[in-house]
């Protein structure tokens, strides 16, 4: 079986890597436009290389397709214009509506759809990680990983319930997390962050050494996070929930967006100021950071 990766980043790295440890699985993957590090992960795992995509889509058996949110469709059109017609995992973090529209225009032209979810970080280290999978093939997908530290779970025939669920975990987990990137600042705005720091640490609920931690490690990953607020904010409103929240939580991250690439963790401070400042900038957080 051969199995299209639309794209080796971080997680989807891993997620082909874990399809290659079946023994008639080949990755494959395509290389036009893409970085330098994508090319060096997929050599990482031999994942075979065709130069385009739609060289991919032409001799591929299934698609897999991991990107950020906001490219889910495209990259299904992209897929669908090179005239694929075999069996398509979408695992990006998008709404079970958009999941369905994605879906619905792949059913329209004979291809067989997946919805998937993943949950946890990218999936090295068995117990980590899971994808949750739903819609009329979902076990086909879930026996490609079946030898894999990937651990996957079948929650039925409809389409949507695997990034419904996807989009509920990621509504507490990574909406705590720019909860307390604003809670931070605006104690830094008014002056009150080391009473705060103290009053976490006496009531030892651990959130003086946590929140400061996660604060800073989460920008490494907020510019991937403001589509998925956004996705979370489209559910939760498609649900008749309110979805403020979770589109504050998207400013949260674009306003942290511009770390992105950085070599380390910026400290506290820096941080701080840019959530404050609403900054995005790359340069100008270059400049604070003194690089």
């Amino acid at each position: 079986m051969r199995v299209g990766l639309l794209h080796p980043g971080l997680m989807g790295e891993s997620i082909g890597a874990s399809a290659q440890s079946a023994e008639d699985v080949q990755v494959l993957w395509a290389s036009e436009g893409r970085s330098d590090a994508s090319r060096q992960r997929a050599a990482k795992h031999d994942f075979e290389e065709c130069e385009t995509v739609a060289d991919l889509v032409n001799t591929s058996d299934v698609i897999v397709s991991v990107c950020p949110p906001h490219a889910a469709e495209d990259v299904a059109r992209q897929v669908l214009g090179h005239g694929y017609s075999g069996l398509y995992l979408d695992g990006n973090a998008i709404s079970p509506q958009r999941s369905i529209k994605i879906g619905s225009l792949l059913a329209e032209n004979n291809i067989n759809y997946v919805d998937g979810g993943i949950v946890g970080p990218p999936a090295w280290k068995a117990g980590t990680t899971w994808l949750h999978l739903s819609g009329p093939q979902a076990h086909e997908i879930s026996e490609i990983f079946a030898d894999s530290v990937l651990i996957t779970n079948v929650l039925g025939d409809k389409i949507g319930a695997a990034s419904g669920l996807k989009m509920c975990f990621a509504a507490y987990t990574k909406g705590v997390t720019s909860l307390l990137c604003g809670i931070l600042a605006t104690a830094h705005q008014l002056n009150v962050s080391e009473a705060l720091i103290q009053q976490w640490a006496d009531k030892g609920i651990g959130l003086d050494t946590r929140a400061p931690r996660d604060v800073r490690e989460v920008t490494q990953k907020a510019w991937r996070f403001v589509g998925e607020m956004e996705e979370i904010s489209a559910t939760f409103q498609h649900a008749g929930l309110p979805g403020e929240f979770h589109q504050a939580a998207a400013d949260i991250y674009r306003r942290i967006s511009g770390f992105k690439g950085a070599e380390e963790l910026p400290d506290l401070q820096t941080v701080l100021e840019a959530l404050v400042n609403g900054s995005d900038d790359m340069a100008e957080i270059r400049t604070a950071l003194g690089e």
